[in-house]
């Protein structure tokens, strides 16, 4: 079995179609999205429906939620709460529902899907320090948990003997892991320096993950963006490292 995992897409259609078709020369088997669809680019509708024709298995990111009001736009700042308020006058009803009734954690066998964190995955908080990762490990029922939220493509590990390991490479070998936490990076919106679109793979006799990095037409993607009229700090995000 081969997954392709996505997630913070943030309605870049093109950096999606790109990513999907890398993963299907790839011949995944099935993909997987941590979440956050849209917010921050122009094409909302096209993502959500490309994942629907996929049948891809998501959950919810902070932005997904915001949109159809299950998360306040207060913790959001005034560029992102811009994109959000726009993102809820393109979607229908069908796309508010299809939002609406993402959950929060999947579990699938043998992995775990969730956006920010595992504790208290409502919050929408970020794994970002020892602690947050030790925490993350402790409660994860599976061996490994994708995840998103940073934008940062990252590899958590707990070896056998109860030690810890952060690996920022791009392909990991989880044999000699009891647990791990790995966070795909960004398909729409990267902030690790490298501006090609990021995604996983993960095969999983081999025990192995992935890190894809996939070039997409970022010109056009930028254009959109200042066509909709969203806030230029969207698409300036786009070209240059901005967190």
């Amino acid at each position: 079995m081969i997954y392709g995992i996505i997630g913070d897409i943030h309605s870049n259609y093109d950096a999606l179609t790109a990513v999907i078709n890398e993963l299907q020369l790839e011949q995944v088997d099935k993909i997987l999205c941590v979440g956050d669809i849209i917010g921050y680019a122009a094409e909302p509708v096209k993502c959500i429906d490309l994942l629907r024709e996929l049948n891809c298995i998501s959950v919810a990111g902070n932005h997904d939620y915001a949109v159809v009001g299950k998360f306040p736009l207060g913790y959001f700042h005034a560029d992102a709460r811009a994109a959000v308020l726009w993102t809820a006058k393109q979607l229908s009803d069908e796309h508010i529902s299809f939002l609406e009734n993402l959950p929060l954690i999947e579990e699938l066998e043998g992995i775990t899907l969730v956006h920010g964190a595992l504790n208290h995955p409502e919050f929408f908080d970020y794994i970002i320090t020892g602690p947050d990762a030790q925490l993350n490990l402790d409660i994860l029922k599976t061996p490994v948990c994708f995840y998103g939220h940073t934008h940062v493509p990252l590899g958590i590990f707990l070896d056998k003997g109860g030690n810890m390991h952060i690996d920022r490479g791009n392909v990991f070998d989880l044999n000699g892991a009891e647990k791990a936490l790995i966070n795909v990076g960004s398909v729409g919106q990267p902030r690790d320096w490298d501006l090609r679109a990021s995604c996983a793979i993960y095969y999983v006799e081999e025990k192995m993950v992935k890190i894809k990095r996939v070039k997409y037409n970022i010109n056009e993607a930028v254009e959109k963006i200042y066509s909709a009229h969203l806030p230029g700090i969207n698409a300036l995000r786009l070209r240059e490292h901005i967190i």
